[in-house]
């Protein structure tokens, strides 16, 4: 595991170092951290800790909408929460099918509050990451709502699902008839992150369906995709599912060429 913190100042390896540190500033991934002995170093090792403590608490941790969003974002979106037919966290946890399932209450709530057979219907569910959906959602959301109306689609009012787990799409489905459902969800926490966010999508979803009739956008969040990228893909996808009737595999994201490296790497001496 070596680093550059121990180099004699020469041009070399000076030159080694803002190599080293260029690859670094590419990932947060753990690359070249030095190492103490057989182990990672104490900073290392402490950094670990606090990241995987970062996750527990992400996956763990309660949303409540009247504490966590602002008071202004609430009144702006009119949110509300349901739930799914886990009891708890805990159960949650343990039992993944209920989290994509709605109760009763829940399906008697979203009946009464939501319009049916809308263009574009928005839904937020804590999944596995409540951090997530804290972090990426206040902004993400908004964008989101207005490119749906500057197309002229028909907008459902968001809802907020506890104990949400991926499949929900397919109940939102059966209860609201909308074209189109994206679900904004906490991923599950890695020590990269713990905040990072998903955008799931289908067309017409219904009980029956799988990950392969559904489309993805993944790791919104500060150090991946933006939320002003993110609104792009997701509003591209759906005007191919529109136009297609389809969703899942059938549906093929087309994203321009990146260069990864925003400026090559530095040469080093001959």
């Amino acid at each position: 595991m070596p680093d550059d913190s121990n180099l004699p100042l020469t041009p070399l390896n000076a030159a080694v170092a803002q190599a080293l540190a260029a690859l670094r500033a590419r990932t947060p991934a753990r690359l070249l951290a030095g190492r103490a002995g057989t182990s990672y170093r104490t900073a290392t090792q402490l950094e670990l800790r606090e990241d995987h403590a970062a996750a527990v608490d992400a996956v763990r941790t309660e949303i409540d909408l009247q504490r966590d969003f602002d008071a202004g974002f609430l009144a702006a979106t009119r949110l509300f929460e349901v739930s799914t037919q886990a009891a708890d966290k805990l159960e949650f946890l343990k039992r993944p099918e209920l989290g994509r399932k709605f109760s009763e209450d829940a399906k008697a709530t979203l009946a009464r509050e939501c319009p049916i057979g809308v263009d574009f219907q928005l839904a937020i569910g804590d999944g596995l990451s409540a951090a997530a959906v804290l972090a990426q959602v206040p902004a993400l959301l908004p964008l989101l709502e207005a490119g749906a109306r500057a197309r002229g689609w028909s907008l459902g009012r968001t809802f907020a699902i506890r104990y949400c787990r991926v499949g929900i799409l397919n109940d939102i489905g059966a209860v609201l008839s909308p074209r189109i459902v994206v679900l904004l969800i906490g991923e599950r926490p890695g020590l990269a992150t713990a905040e990072s966010l998903s955008a799931y999508m289908a067309f017409r979803p219904k009980p029956g369906h799988t990950d392969a009739d559904r489309n993805l956008v993944a790791n919104i969040h500060a150090r991946g995709v933006s939320p002003a990228d993110a609104t792009v893909r997701i509003l591209a996808l759906a005007d191919q599912m529109l136009l297609k009737q389809v969703s899942g595999v059938a549906i093929k994201e087309h994203l321009p060429s990146t260069n990864l490296g925003q400026a090559p790497a530095p040469r080093l001496p001959q």
